[in-house]
């Protein structure tokens, strides 16, 4: 009898299918911390499509997905039950901080490997995959699936920041931006912001599954901002980058000393220097936070990937807008995505 694993590779199998969704999820919850390595889920399955192992990178340094998901099948007992890996990005084939994926998958009866997305590192593309067959693997490539669009837009979603870093040398530049029901940004007298609980829980996700936050000073000016994760869990342990866009002695001494505990801070007094130190950092996506100023600015010179707008009605609901200047976003992966589609308001750039 045919394993699990030995489906038509045209089609993209149920099982495997949801075992993506498996390993999406388990990557998402730790986006914002692996920079300036990818957020990679993976996998493993028995040979009836059984889940055996789940697992993700948690962050640089430590173990890549498909090394801690076999390590993890191996303190379980069922290291020789593996028949097929599921894993978002194709598996690295060199040694960096850590040996190559492709080693820790070789070591176990494996015998087909399903991929996400193939690298996007020009100089290594291809080749986790191609040490897998030349080793006997069946390497099935979610792109050639003719059922698995959908589940191939949220691995590339996933992997869109590190995508952007490596094909164009900076990270992802999301623009986060509130509006009341009159289309003004300013909240209203002894607050600092008009939106409702949950989008506010949203702006605080952000700012979790970011590696920096780009502001100015005349935000910082007027509201000596924190630029804290609270409202939801953030990641431990977590030092961001802080991009003030203009001149450091107009930053109070007592807000940069504050938020230097948490931040690595770069001024930038000039917005065309903003893309060499976003490029200089090891960021992979940073939120825009910021007045109107600066977001003209942005507009001006095409320094961002996608725009979130919270637009509040008159009755207080908050509706969700987005813009995007690519074909992929990882918005898309927020539980927000699927209200803000139903609105008809996530939209490409034209």
């Amino acid at each position: 009898m045919n394993s699990f694993s030995q489906i038509s590779r045209q089609i993209m199998p149920e099982r495997i299918g949801a075992a993506f969704h498996l390993a999406v999820a388990e990557a998402w919850s730790f986006v914002g911390r692996t920079a300036p390595n990818p957020p990679v889920g993976c996998v493993l399955l028995d040979a009836q499509g059984d889940v055996l192992v789940v697992a993700a990178h948690h962050q640089a340094g430590t173990a890549h997905a498909e090394r801690l998901a076999v390590e993890q099948a191996r303190a379980l007992g069922v290291v020789e039950r593996i028949d097929t890996a599921v894993v978002t990005l194709e598996p690295c084939n060199h040694t960096g901080r850590t040996p190559p994926c492709t080693e820790a998958l070789l070591s176990t009866p494996v015998k087909t490997v399903w991929i996400g997305c193939a690298d996007p590192n020009p100089h290594v593309q291809g080749g986790g995959a191609a040490r897998l067959e030349r080793e006997g693997i069946t390497v099935n490539r979610l792109w050639q699936c003719m059922n698995a669009a959908a589940t191939y837009a949220r691995c590339r979603a996933l992997l869109a920041p590190f995508a952007m870093r490596m094909t164009h040398g900076r990270p992802w530049v999301t623009v986060k931006q509130a509006l009341d029901s009159k289309g003004s940004m300013v909240p209203p007298k002894g607050q600092k912001t008009f939106t409702t609980p949950a989008s506010l829980r949203l702006a605080h996700t952000l700012r979790r599954v970011t590696d920096g936050i780009v502001t100015a000073t005349g935000t910082v000016l007027a509201d000596r901002p924190t630029l804290t994760v609270r409202h939801v869990e953030d990641h431990p342990e977590r030092r961001r980058l802080l991009v003030v866009c203009g001149q450091e002695k107009h930053a109070p001494a007592e807000w940069l000393d504050s938020v230097s505990a948490a931040f690595d801070v770069r001024f930038c007094p000039d917005i065309a220097q903003l893309p060499d130190i976003l490029a200089q950092s090891d960021a992979l996506w940073v939120l825009v936070e910021a007045g109107p100023t600066l977001l003209e600015a942005l507009k001006t010179h095409n320094l961002w990937d996608d725009w979130l707008t919270i637009r509040q009605d008159a009755s207080g609901q908050d509706h969700l807008a987005v813009s995007t200047q690519h074909d992929v976003t990882p918005l898309s992966l927020f539980p927000e995505w699927v209200r803000c589609a139903q609105e008809q308001v996530c939209f490409p750039v034209s």
